[in-house]
């Protein structure tokens, strides 16, 4: 199926943006320049414009044009002792807010059965999608299961904030972490949701994590935008 035009135009100048043809704080050109460049019309120029609006690239000021936005890139450092999400955030100087998609009782796929070592007499988890924003923006997706009693003790905070400090300040001490990074392609709903294509590179950082009996308590899977946040590890010997 051909690509709408509007989106073939927002992603070659998103092409252009990220690889510096158009640097931070440079104004694109005119609607009438881009008519032209692309010979389409100015509803489809503006379908593109609010495309690249919506990936965070751009930014249109009323009277003056479309300038190009600073693509700042932050790291979490996945370290030992564990550095909470939130406070590697603020310590970068990043505003970080999470919108909640979905928390509801499921049965655990056979995945997540064997992750969270569960028995077939009890399967159920709480699922947790959370929409994660930084700076405003949507970078990335994070798919929780965690174990019933747990989601169901804690389950208004942990609709409003990020998983690890709940447990915690509930007296739920994280004592290990085993994770994987992978790459993945963005599907429908995260494509709707990131703001990217479909079918674009996203980072997947996989994690189990075990509480004091050495059981896991929670598997999560949190799906970001590499142009927008990366993972730092610091190996000791």
């Amino acid at each position: 199926m051909q690509q709408p035009l509007h989106l073939s135009i927002s992603e070659k100048l998103r092409e252009q943006i990220t690889n510096g043809q158009f640097q931070p704080g440079e104004q694109l050109p005119s609607e009438h320049q881009l008519m032209s460049i692309f010979a389409v019309s100015r509803i489809t120029v503006r379908q593109a414009i609010a495309n690249l609006v919506n990936q965070g690239l751009v930014v249109a000021q009323q009277g003056k044009g479309v300038f190009v936005k600073e693509q700042r890139k932050v790291t979490y450092s996945l370290s030992s002792p564990l550095v909470f999400f939130e406070a590697d955030m603020a310590r970068q100087g990043v505003t970080n807010a999470l919108q909640n998609l979905q928390f509801t009782a499921v049965t655990a796929p056979a995945k997540i059965q064997q992750a969270l070592q569960l028995s077939s007499q009890n399967l159920e988890v709480y699922l947790q999608k959370k929409l994660l924003l930084l700076d405003d923006l949507p970078v990335g997706i994070d798919v929780t299961y965690i174990l019933p009693h747990l989601g169901s003790a804690f389950a208004k905070d942990l609709q409003r904030q990020m998983t690890f400090p709940i447990l915690e300040k509930n007296g739920v001490t994280i004592k290990r972490i085993e994770a994987v990074l992978e790459c993945t392609r963005a599907t429908h709903e995260m494509s709707q949701y990131l703001n990217v294509p479909l079918g674009d590179p996203l980072i997947v950082y996989c994690y189990t994590a075990y509480a004091h009996s050495n059981h896991p308590i929670v598997y999560g899977e949190a799906f970001s935008r590499g142009d927008r946040l990366c993972y730092s590890v610091t190996l000791t010997t």
